[in-house]
């Protein structure tokens, strides 16, 4: 009897969940792309300050990182303009299947592109790390725009009718999915064609992890797009996307940072991960309030020299 409560409560809460996603879906279907991207701020103010969804943990992250260089006050301030960035770049998501090539060119501007277009011109394709930052679902599509040949690594969502939903968004903007847990052939597969596989590489990886520093404190950091690298030969590159005061958005592509593959493994791929995390800091740093903040990013601690 308890499971069967279990189940239909779940059941419950995952339609609840895709009524959230359709409502935000249901904005830039009805209304145009920036008027809904406007609107949808009030939706992320709502979320922190009245419905305070995992508030206290972005909170807590802004502390850690920064320390006393912002005051509780601006921290807060961070905060809540992290929640409006997130909002306004789910709607976003939900508009790539009716925003056009010609749409997604004139909204994103790509900086750096010669150094990934360089990195393929050695045949062996590219892996691409960003993070929760920016419109970051918006960079996957627009990168496909601009003729990138681009694969996504994708995690499965607890919510299989919201993992659907959204992995055929990403399609209806033609970018292949590579599905976790099943994700090495096809990644192998992908750069062998001289594609791009790119990744999220900035979420609590548990056990599975190696600890890097993120704003000085070690991380548990997901080692697979040093690994992938190394072990094709591929290129490693950061990238970001960031938005701009009018509503348009920058890509901004790094230069590749190049696997050794004559170094010792362990110690390469802890190079190659610290590298791309410490991007990813320099550019947290420059716009804290483009970055989500509400991941536990620093939940797993690394084991103490006792081994305890």
């Amino acid at each position: 009897m308890e499971g069967a409560m279990k189940g239909r409560s779940k059941r419950i809460r995952q339609r609840f969940e895709l009524m959230g996603v359709r409502i935000l879906m249901w904005l830039p279907s009805v209304l145009p792309l920036g008027f809904s991207v406007k609107m949808s701020a009030v939706l992320g103010i709502f979320a922190f300050d009245v419905v305070r969804i995992r508030r206290r943990v972005t909170l807590d992250n802004l502390e850690r990182a920064f320390g006393g260089s912002y005051s509780p006050r601006e921290r807060r301030g961070i905060g809540r303009r992290s929640y409006v960035n997130f909002a306004k770049s789910m709607v976003e998501f939900a508009a790539l299947g009716k925003v056009s090539r010609i749409d997604l060119m004139r909204l994103v501007e790509m900086k750096g592109k010669h150094h990934l277009d360089g990195a393929l011109e050695k045949g062996k394709g590219a892996v691409i790390v960003t993070g929760h930052f920016g419109s970051w679902e918006f960079l996957g599509a627009a990168a496909v725009a601009y003729g990138i040949p681009a694969d996504f690594l994708v995690g499965a969502q607890s919510n299989r009718l919201v993992n659907d939903l959204m992995n055929g968004l990403r399609r209806k903007a033609g970018i292949g999915i590579i599905r976790r847990g099943v994700a090495i052939r096809g990644i192998f597969s992908s750069l062998k064609r001289n594609r791009v596989v790119a990744l999220l590489s900035d979420q609590d990886a548990r056990s599975h992890g190696v600890f890097v520093d993120f704003f000085g404190t070690p991380a548990s950091t997901f080692p697979g797009a040093a690994q992938f690298a190394l072990r094709s030969g591929a290129p490693l590159l950061f990238c970001y996307i960031l938005r701009r005061k009018d509503e348009t958005h920058e890509a901004v592509f790094l230069p590749p940072i190049e696997p050794d593959p004559g170094a010792v493994k362990e110690a390469e791929i802890l190079r190659l991960t610290a590298a791309h995390v410490k991007a990813l800091e320099d550019a947290v740093r420059l716009h804290p309030d483009q970055y989500f903040w509400a991941h536990k990013r620093w939940k797993t601690k690394p084991a103490s020299p006792s081994g305890r």
